[in-house]
């Protein structure tokens, strides 16, 4: 056990599998509570990150889905109908959109800057 508050990453690496729904028998015995408190916040941080993507996801495809369609659209139709300001916020949301919405936003625009 590490009394010197040295964090062992393998240590905190198995606390944070876990913590993602492992299974606790791959808890490591003798975890300190600095290495307990950084797998907390590597594990936290990640959460934060997930949801932030999530939150971006959703607005791109807000955006994209701006009518409904009697037929699966293509992307590109889904493109055609969209307005020019959308188009900007999309580029700003480039990494959270759909596979093909990126290739099409892509084809029609370039890939943003800032990506």
């Amino acid at each position: 056990m590490s009394e010197s508050g040295e964090v062992r990453p393998e240590v905190v690496d198995a606390i944070v599998g876990v913590l993602r729904g492992g299974d606790p028998a791959d808890l490591p015995p003798g975890a300190t509570a600095a290495e307990k408190a950084a797998a907390k916040d590597s594990y936290l941080s990640e959460f934060l990150a997930e949801r932030g993507k999530r939150d971006r996801q959703s607005k791109a495809w807000e955006l994209l889905l701006t009518r409904s369609y009697d037929e699966p659209p293509t992307w590109q139709q889904i493109f055609d109908d969209l307005s020019p300001d959308v188009h900007a916020q999309l580029g700003h949301l480039y990494d959270a959109l759909p596979a093909g919405a990126q290739e099409e936003y892509a084809r029609r625009f370039g890939i943003p800057s800032a990506v």
